[in-house]
């Protein structure tokens, strides 16, 4: 028996996977319990058949539980799911369903009908799309996850998207979230049955079941995530033996960063590196790891370190708790409860409501509350991890449910005080506290109107506002922030967004329940208010400047906070007459209550214009004052509504008129705009920034909708209300220059009498916005619309904008919408942006005529903005510069006694005053602003009263302004209208004429609409006719001036070239030479592009002339000028030599190790090195000082090493700051000298045999200086065969004509070392070597591959072969050709001849070569550019340096083309041998001689599987057709011959291009023929070509074939819609990871991979260091350049390596033409095809390192982004 226990014993051990150390503590007796509860359905009825059901259960969690969790300290996360799911799980489940779950779910599901979910409610992660509707949510809450808004009616609608903050969940199916389309038409519930019925089919066994198991496993799951007991369990859960093992867990915190936390545990618990990145990283998701399994007392060491290492580091320690491991068991297996809970309810409504109802239900101790109840409490207290599974458990099953929603959000509220105060003590973040469920409950209408009458929620949340910030008052009751602690006071103004939640949709229907709830909580917020009221008043500094600035960004944090809800409560308040009249009666109480006394004096009278005013002394630069006054503002709000709607009427019976006193209510704004005034003024610059500051954000957009326009809006009432002789004093005397304009007082301090001058501009100013500002409804009959409209109207006056800045500049309410889209179209037109930039909304011209200068919304640089622009358009137009005031709305009836402001005593006394001072020139009483002020009320006052007359007969109109103003003072010459005629000719005053002449005008057009008695209409017509009779006068003046202006300039122009001509008679002999040489120059050009004219050939010896040269360039860094010549010192072009994979056809391949050296080019060119060039030309001398300079400078420069890497020999160009690493040396073009009498004798002799000969003999004689291989015979032998040599000599090659190569300067030959090393290094990513063989090959490489790209971008963008470069480019690829044509002098000239036969052995055999590649393995381009370039070196002799003369290099790339050309025409032909081509009837010389070439290559191929089965003619030239096009761009820039004239226009189609190719590099046009001119030798070559063994692989399909012509890469096709990309996104699986944390898909817009970017999980190890996912994927598929677009963020990354990258705008735009980086406007985008097109443009061209290099410049970095992280 005790072997079979043993055996039983090791088989368990392997299937739990036991370690051997944990054998010990497992006892028999656990082990007998595991056997015997294998089988679930078993153990589930021995839990059903047990008396105490709940006791049996849990006594088995309590033995199972710590045998299964927590036995190792890192567990393997699979196993022990699968036993937690078959030892615990599924018995449950069997338990639940009474039988196997399969079968009971089954029948769940046929008893339930189909019961789907009508609500998604998927739970959204952090940084996950969502998306809501515009057009269609209750509030901007309501969001929908991706799958659902793809399948609903809002995605045709204006909808938003931007990333969750975490914590939410889609709204689909909530009835109450959505105006329309509630359901997408996956939760659509159609015409099934409701969800009500689902709880009546459910089994009663089922649920009793239910019940009683999850009211268990809930109070279990409970109490194990509240226990705070870290050593004992639970009489009920203690197994019969505890191991004496624990854990040692580390908590996450705010406090303490990553790097801390590493630090702490590499020195604790003695880890790696990495290891403590992982532990980190899982604390910060989860929020706990055990870190250390063990002995108490080596937990309790742990511990101590712990805390005692992370101490050092910041002042609080690390939370650190030590957890028996049976706790850390039970609460690890609580939380996987909680995912099976959600797994459970989703199976049906009736489970879910069964939970529901356990969950709520009160607990039997009636101390303790009901199970939710107690997590939510303790949520503070929570882990990360467990607040989540709290959190999504809470959202899967109480807030699904609309019955239990409501319960559960009764107890929310009920909870909500001590919620709060849990969270603020907290130190996680709002979206894992269980606070932020408020706005699921709070934002729900029925709800929100559920909880204020039944949980008075307003009172409770302000209550709870009130009491976190009670510590904050002073002994007058009245806040004061001053040493606050900022972490705390933010958290106490998140609980205002709860606020705005309930507020957020007003009620239709009123109860009276509502309306007493609601005002009961209105007085609570009144009582906060009065807390605000007065608050942290300052008092002007004098003498000294303030010592400590005083604290103000936390009073103005609560006033943004407040600014919606203020009119929130407004609007809630106008939705019923009877709620408006007691909140403004509760208002007005609340304000009179205020402890604050408005005055320290009694009242005095003050006298002017025989006008009393009986009033206060208060001086607001002597007296404290307060910037924030929200009651007074909430009331001057309130006031407004009660006139717009004509509630006022009622007003006497609730508030009593005599405490209605208009001049105390306003004189708390009146201080408060007189304080912004005086700071305006300088006057209160002692009190340092901070008043500044208070002042900004008083009249700011994000306050000044609640602060200064309620101000304004008060002093309007007041306005109306008072005499407004009495109002105008007053507002002197608060300004204080009473005295002033009294002629009481004097001085003669400048600065003073600078103060009073500002003083009276801003009083004016206040006095034109009481007046004109009327754009508020219930002021006057507007509409929000129009308020919109005349925002947009002014900001548009300013500048074109984008709607992104309209937007901005425009004021939001509480959903975040300006209305801007409901106007933009009726006053401004958009303009659509370009391939850069961003589109903009021009002003219609119509909308001119609304323009008002003294806008009040503007501030003094809009304003100064807005003048300037309109007065440049009013130029430009040739009107005059006037700026007159629109014509406002009227008032409405309650505030139409404003207007007589314009025309008591006081405001004619105020405005002669100021007049008279500028008639009588005292300059430092008045300034020109203020006159223009003055000039824009008169003109007020003046529309004003012709508006009346108009309207209504002389005898009503009661407005006399313009009788006032031309009587009083009249009799001593003093009247307004004397002054206003007599400043018009003051200098000083020129530019306001044009408004002095308007304002004169319209005293005339009121004089006569005062005088006669015609028809109204007769008037105005008289009046407009006035002004333009007026204004054609000025025009014709101008015009006048102007032609003046115009004839005396050409008079003097005239004069001066007289002048010059006469010089240059006078002194013919110094000027003699010019004339003549210019002209006999034009002459020789002429004749010279005559003869070129004739002869446009660049190959052969019908070559032409050369044409074009360097000629002399002038230094960019020394400016000076010289000639490029040999022996001159060297100039050099900048130049950027890059990696390139931009032609590759066979992307993602894996590239070339280093130290590999491609002698030839593999034909799918997977990567190459191009060479770029800015075009920009200095001296070599020059450059290397600037060189030097540059590193000496960059090294101290703060990550300098982003920008340029200072170690490959990288800069910036000096002239327009391009990336460079290297220089171009510029070569002069050799003169070509070709007689062409001896080029046709030579032509009778050297044939392609008799050259092949030569070639082969001159090989074979130079063999013996190489160093070669002793197997070299066989390929001499098959050289004799093939070729008669007897003929040939060694040195025959000489006989045809040599010259000696030219001398270079060492400046030159040693730029030509510098240029090669750096294209050698780059193009191989190998170190520097100068001496290596491969150094010339590459520079002939990068020749080709970059004429290559060239031409291939160039047929992307449909333009001409020639004519089309830009000069840099022209110039850049010059260089390089040149550049590497001379790279065989720098070279020694064996390694040269070397090359040149390995590279000859692919066409003809060789002799010394074997094992030459086929011709299907090699690019043919690159092939003619490095023999072309190499051939003269076969021409060196020992003793003599040689090269060929122009009659030899002419026949050498006759044959050299000749022979290339026929390989490539073959190479086509065998790489289309498995096509399907149908040959039609072909006729002519063409297709006879193609059908000739088909016939011999069939022979050579027969007997092959596929074998050549057809071709066609056109497809053969189609194929070639590149190849011609690159070899005409190189001979062009080799020879200098200008090509023919066709080929420089517009782009030739292919059929065209062809003849003029062949005819340029002097080929046959029919290119078949070749291979009949050369039959003899062609028909053993041919022979040759076809028997190589790759070539019958490739035929029988085992070796992969280029197709030509090669097909042209693009960037991947993106969708127009940008939401298709963001559902890819969601999408997307990390291949190494199977979290749901936030991920970041990033696509390869190369080739269309989608990658984990900036995730270590996708990290990748490169060249021994860690990179990330997109760094590893762009060396492979860019050769280290990327372009990718981050996908959730909607941002281009361009990388260059990996450490280089920048952000680049996304090529998808909104409807308003903007990109939207990061989705912060979330407006919908799509894709723009120009804006991709230029990035395709800058990948083809190679301009991704630059645009870089660009960026970074720009931007200068201060925190560098860790790029290879990406």
């Amino acid at each position: 028996m005790a072997f079979y226990l043993l055996c039983y014993v090791i088989k368990t051990f392997k299937l739990l996977q036991i370690r051997p150390s944990c054998v010990a503590v497992v006892t028999l007796y656990g082990i007998w319990i595991m056997a015997e509860s294998l089988n679930g359905v078993q153990l589930s009825t021995k839990w059903q058949e047990a008396s105490n059901r709940g006791a049996a259960i849990l006594s088995y969690l309590g033995e199972q539980v710590p045998l299964i969790y927590c036995l190792e300290a890192e567990p393997q996360q699979g196993e022990e799911e699968q036993r937690v799911e078959e030892r615990l799980l599924y018995p449950l489940e069997c338990f639940l369903f009474g039988e196997d779950p399969c079968v009971g779910l089954e029948k769940l599901q046929q008893y339930s009908g189909s019961s789907s979910a009508q609500q998604c409610g998927r739970v959204f992660k952090e940084g996950e799309t969502v998306y809501s509707c515009r057009d269609c949510a209750i509030d901007p809450t309501c969001v929908l996850c991706i799958e659902c808004f793809q399948k609903s009616v809002h995605k045709s609608h204006r909808y938003k998207m931007h990333a969750s903050a975490g914590g939410g969940f889609c709204d689909c199916g909530d009835l109450e979230a959505w105006k329309t389309g509630p359901c997408c038409s996956q939760h659509d519930p159609g015409a099934s049955v409701t969800m009500e019925t689902d709880e009546c089919v459910m089994d009663p066994g089922l649920q009793e079941r239910a019940q009683m198991l999850f009211h268990l496993l809930l109070r279990y799951t409970t109490d194990m995530l509240v226990w705070e007991d870290a050593n004992e369990l639970s009489e009920e859960l203690k197994p019969k033996v505890m191991e004496d093992t624990y854990f040692c867990v580390l908590y996450n915190d705010e406090h303490h960063s990553y790097d801390h936390v590493i630090y702490t545990l590499q020195h604790v618990i003695a880890c790696d590196q990495n290891q403590a990145q992982i532990y980190t990283a899982l604390i910060d998701k989860e929020g706990r790891k055990a870190v250390k399994r063990g002995t108490l007392r080596s937990c309790q060491q742990a511990k101590d370190n712990i805390r005692r290492n992370s101490e050092h580091i910041i002042q609080k320690p690390l939370r650190v708790e030590i957890l028996h491991t049976a706790v850390m068991a039970h609460q690890t297996f609580a939380l996987r409860l909680g995912a099976w809970f959600q797994k459970i309810i989703g199976y049906s409504v009736g489970l879910r409501e069964v939970f529901c109802q356990v969950a709520l239900e009160p607990a039997s101790d009636n101390n303790k509350p009901c199970l939710i109840s107690q997590l939510m409490l303790h949520d503070a207290k929570l882990y990360k991890g467990a607040r989540k599974v709290v959190h999504e458990l809470i959202f899967s099953s109480l807030l699904m449910d609309t019955e239990y929603k409501r319960q559960f959000a009764m107890k929310f509220t009920e909870l909500y005080k001590q919620l709060q105060v849990d969270f603020i003590c907290d130190d996680h973040q709002r979206n894992v506290s269980i606070t932020a469920l408020s706005v699921q409950i709070f934002t729900v209408p029925t709800l929100a109107r559920q909880l204020i009458e039944e949980g008075s929620v307003i009172k409770v949340i302000i209550d709870t506002v009130m009491d976190m910030m009670r510590e904050h008052l002073d002994s007058n009751q009245r806040f004061h922030f001053q040493g606050h602690n900022p972490d705390k006071f933010f958290r106490v103004q998140v609980i205002f967004h709860d606020l705005r939640y309930i507020l957020i949709s007003k009620p239709s229907l009123w109860t009276e329940t509502l309306r007493e709830k609601f005002l009961e909580g209105l007085r609570v917020f009144l009582r906060f208010l009065c807390c605000m009221q007065g608050m942290e008043e300052v008092k002007r500094q004098l003498g000294q400047h303030v010592e400590v600035e005083p604290e103000w960004e936390a009073g103005f944090s609560l006033q943004m906070q407040l600014r919606h809800i203020l009119a929130m409560f407004q609007d809630w308040c106008s939705s019923d007459e009877r709620v408006l009249l007691l909140a403004f009666q509760e208002c007005h109480r609340a304000l009179m209550s205020c402890t604050n006394q408005p005055f320290c004096s009694e009242p005095t009278d003050s006298y002017m214009c025989k006008q009393i005013l009986h009033a206060r002394l208060y001086k607001v630069s002597q007296e404290p004052i307060s910037i924030h006054l929200p009651i007074s503002r909430l009331l001057a709000g309130l006031y407004v509504l009660l006139c717009q709607s004509g509630a006022i009427q009622y007003l006497p019976d609730f508030v009593d008129t005599v405490q209605l006193n208009f001049t105390e209510l306003a004189e708390q704004p009146l201080r408060c705009v007189v304080l912004a005034a005086q700071v305006c003024a300088d006057m209160w610059r002692r009190n340092g920034l901070s008043l500044v500051s208070q002042v900004y954000y008083y009249q700011d957009l994000k306050c000044r909708d609640e602060m200064f326009d309620k101000d304004i809006i008060m002093l309007q009432i007041a306005a109306s209300k008072m005499d407004p002789n009495h109002f105008l004093i007053l507002v002197l005397l608060r300004f204080e220059l009473f005295d002033i304009f009294n002629g009481n007082s004097s001085s003669k301090d400048q600065e003073v009498l600078k103060q009073w001058n500002r003083l009276t501009e801003e009083m004016l100013y206040l006095i034109i916005i009481i007046v004109g500002e009327r754009y508020v409804p219930g002021i006057s009959h507007v509409t929000k619309e129009d308020v919109t409209m005349r925002e947009v109207i002014h900001l548009l006056c300013i500048q074109a904008m984008a709607h992104s800045s309209l937007v901005k500049s425009l004021p939001e309410n509480e959903s975040h919408e300006t209305w801007l889209e409901t106007v933009i179209s009726k006053v401004a037109v958009f303009k659509k942006p370009g391939v850069s930039g961003h589109g903009l909304y021009e002003l219609k011209k119509e909308c001119l005529k609304e323009f008002n200068p003294f806008f009040y919304h503007y501030s003094r640089p809009q304003h100064s903005k807005a003048e300037e622009a309109q007065k440049k358009r009013r130029t430009q137009e040739g009107s005059d510069k006037a700026l007159r005031p629109p014509v406002p709305p009227p008032f409405c009836p309650g505030f139409s006694n404003i207007v007589y402001l314009l025309c008591c005593d006081i405001f004619i006394h105020i405005l002669r005053r100021i007049f008279q001072k500028a008639v009588e020139d005292r300059s430092s009483r008045w300034t020109e602003p203020m006159i223009q002020r003055a000039l824009h009320l008169v003109g007020q006052a003046l529309l004003e009263e012709k508006t009346q007359l108009e309207s209504n007969s002389t005898e009503e109109v009661s407005f006399d302004f313009s009788l006032k103003a031309q009587k009083t003072g009249s009799e001593h010459g003093k009247s307004l209208f004397h002054f206003l005629t007599k400043i018009k000719s003051l200098p000083s005053l020129k530019a306001q004429n044009d408004m002095i002449t308007w304002n004169l005008q319209m005293f005339e057009v009121v004089k006569c609409l005062r005088e006669k008695s015609g028809p109204v209409t007769s008037f105005s017509v008289d009046h407009s006719k006035l002004e333009e009779s007026v204004q054609d006068k000025e025009k014709a003046e101008r015009k006048r001036k102007a032609e003046a202006a115009k004839a005396h300039r050409q008079k003097i122009m005239a004069q001066m070239s007289t002048m010059q001509k006469n010089f240059i008679e006078s002194n013919k002999m110094l000027y003699g030479n010019v004339p003549e040489s210019s002209s006999q120059s034009d002459t020789t050009a002429s004749v010279e592009s005559f003869d070129v004219d004739e002869s446009r050939v660049a190959v052969g010896p019908q070559q032409g002339v050369c044409s074009t040269d360097w000629g002399a360039q002038i230094c960019i860094l020394c400016q000076e000028e010289q000639e490029v010549q040999a022996q001159a010192p060297a100039m050099v072009l900048t130049a950027c030599v890059q990696r390139s994979t931009v032609l590759t056809q066979d992307r993602g391949k894996t590239l070339s190790p280093k130290g590999c050296y491609p002698l030839f080019m593999p034909p799918d060119l997977a990567v190459g090195t191009h060479t770029g060039s800015c075009g920009h030309v200095m001296h070599a001398t020059c450059w290397q000082k600037y060189f030097e300079a540059v590193q000496n400078t960059t090294r101290n420069r703060l990550h300098a090493d982003l920008i340029i890497d200072l170690e490959n020999g990288e800069f910036m160009c000096p002239l327009c700051k391009s990336l460079c690493n290297t220089v171009i040396p510029l070569i002069p073009v050799e003169p070509s000298k070709l007689n062409y009498e001896s080029a046709e004798l030579v032509g009778q002799h050297l044939t392609l045999e008799r050259w092949i000969q030569i070639m082969s003999s001159r090989i074979r004689g130079l063999r013996g200086t190489w160093e070669t291989d002793n197997n070299g015979e066989e390929a001499v032998e098959e050289a004799m065969v093939l070729f008669d040599e007897s003929q040939a000599d060694f040195r025959s090659i000489l006989s045809f004509g040599v010259q000696e190569p030219p001398k270079f300067s060492r400046s030159i030959t040693e730029m030509l070392g510098v240029c090669a090393t750096t294209v050698h290094r780059v193009g191989l990513q190998t170190a520097p070597n100068d001496l290596c063989p491969y150094v010339p090959v590459m520079s002939w490489n990068t020749c080709a591959y970059t004429i290559q790209a060239i031409e291939s971008m160039l047929q992307e963008e449909g333009k001409a072969l020639f004519g089309s470069l830009q000069n840099r480019q022209l110039s850049g690829l010059k260089a390089l050709v040149q550049f590497s044509a001379s790279q065989r002098l720098k070279s020694k000239q064996a390694v040269i001849q070397k090359h040149f036969a390995d590279m000859l052995a692919v066409l003809v055999p060789v002799p010394t070569v074997e094992n030459a590649p086929s011709i299907l393995e090699v690019d043919f381009f690159h092939l003619l550019v490095g023999l072309v370039l190499s051939i003269p070196a076969l021409y060196q002799e020992e003793a003599v340096d040689l090269q060929p003369s122009a009659v030899s290099t002419a026949f050498n790339h006759l044959y050299l083309l000749h022979l290339v050309t026929m390989g490539h025409m073959l190479q086509i032909l065998l790489a289309s041998h498995d096509c399907a081509v149908i040959r039609g009837p072909e006729e002519g010389d063409e297709a006879q001689a193609a059908a000739e070439l088909f016939s011999i290559v069939s022979q050579h191929t027969d007997g092959l599987r596929a074998g050549v089965s057809g071709f066609s003619v056109e497809s053969v030239k189609r194929g070639v057709l590149p190849f011609l096009r690159c070899a005409a761009l190189f001979f062009n820039c080799l020879t200098g011959v200008p090509p023919p004239e066709e080929l420089s226009g517009t782009a030739e189609s292919p059929e065209s291009q062809l003849p003029l190719l062949c005819s340029y590099l002097s080929l046959p046009s029919n290119l078949f023929q070749l291979f009949q001119e050369h039959r003899d030798v062609v028909t053993t070559l041919i022979k040759r070509w076809c028997g190589d063994t790759a070539i019958s692989k490739a035929l029988k399909g085992e070796m992969q074939i280029i197709r030509y012509p090669r097909k042209r890469n693009r960037l991947i096709n993106l969708p127009e819609d940008y939401s298709v990309l963001l559902n890819q996104a969601s999408h997307f699986k990390c291949p190494n990871s199977s979290d749901d944390e936030r991920k970041h898909p990033t696509l390869c817009l190369l080739c269309g991979v989608m990658l984990c970017a900036q995730s270590p999980c996708c990290q990748q190890q490169l060249n021994g260091e860690e990179v990330g996912a997109c760094t590893a994927h762009a060396t492979i598929c860019g050769a280290g350049v990327g372009m990718f677009l981050r996908v959730r963020e909607c941002e281009i990354i361009l990388m260059a390596s990996k450490t280089r990258g920048s952000p680049y705008p996304a090529p998808y735009l909104d409807d308003y033409g903007e990109t939207d980086p990061q989705l912060g406007r979330g407006n919908p985008l799509h894709l723009c095809p120009e804006r991709y097109r230029k990035l395709l443009h800058m990948w083809q061209q190679h301009c991704i390192l630059e645009e870089i290099a660009r960026s970074l410049e720009l931007l200068n970095v201060m925190f560098p982004f860790e790029w290879q992280m990406l």
